[in-house]
């Protein structure tokens, strides 16, 4: 009770707030994980109150960095769960293109975080042979994670673990023994853009849409919106691949119909 009242309190209110004009992002949206984070985080760094908390952010990217991270929303790495990118590779997309009768297809990474995402996704359109003049939708809310993505270089540790050599051998540049960076090729199979899930629309007509260990942080009816949301902008036949850790309850009262582990498909 103690907790709960310490998060319902005026003064994280307020900064609550503040921080969705500074960064975007609706911390109201989030479940009760993400609020003792902010609080294990603002008694690491020893301030005393709220209006202290959120001065250091504000004057301070490299804080305001390690609170996002700290947070947990831009965790990722190349091919994370491995198996359901080798799904895409071999099945997915081949059967995409069957369906649309054409190599041009619409992809979308939603909440793409620092990049290895959508560049993981763009490595396969590659590999696929897709049309490159369509490039992959990146997309997140987090402009300091996407100024790290664009920027296309990643440490070899944990990022590039699960990419396979001859992946590595053809995709990457060393720029020293332990980084890595992305060549132009790929790098101009993603666009990159900044992007509030929760308040934006999110356009039609994709293909297959990848939105992976992102949801899990909102609340329930947070949740269900972004899912209805997620449905109506996919394509019929097209693919909707959440994380290895989710699942939509009801998914079939908003239509969708399940293609297998953590695999949606729209009729």
């Amino acid at each position: 009770m103690e907790e709960k009242s310490q998060y319902d309190s005026p003064g994280y209110t307020a900064f609550k707030t503040k921080m969705k004009r500074l960064i975007g992002i609706d911390l109201n949206s989030y479940k009760e994980q993400i609020h003792r984070r902010t609080h294990e985080l603002m008694a690491r760094w020893g301030m005393k109150n709220y209006d202290e908390y959120f001065d250091t952010m504000k004057n301070d990217d490299k804080k305001l960095r390690e609170f996002l991270d700290h947070l947990t929303i831009n965790v990722s790495e190349f091919f994370r769960n491995k198996e359901q990118w080798w799904k895409i590779r071999d099945k997915l997309i081949p059967d995409l293109i069957e369906k649309r009768k054409s190599r041009r297809l619409k992809l979308w990474s939603a909440g793409c975080a620092t990049g290895q995402e959508p560049y993981s996704l763009a490595i396969l359109s590659a590999v696929c042979g897709l049309d490159s003049t369509n490039p992959v939708l990146a997309m997140d809310i987090d402009q300091g994670a996407l100024a790290i993505a664009q920027k296309a270089t990643y440490h070899k540790t944990p990022n590039l673990i699960n990419v396979p050599n001859e992946y590595l051998l053809k995709y990457f540049t060393t720029t020293d023994r332990e980084n890595y960076t992305v060549n132009a090729d790929i790098r101009r199979r993603v666009s990159f853009k900044r992007f509030n899930m929760i308040e934006d629309s999110f356009g039609s007509g994709f293909d297959l849409i990848l939105c992976r260990n992102v949801v899990i942080y909102f609340t329930a009816d947070t949740k269900a919106k972004l899912y209805e949301k997620f449905y109506k902008a996919l394509a019929p036949g097209g693919y909707f691949l959440v994380g290895s850790t989710e699942q939509i309850f009801g998914y079939q009262q908003i239509g969708f119909e399940s293609a297998g582990p953590f695999l949606y498909t729209k009729k």
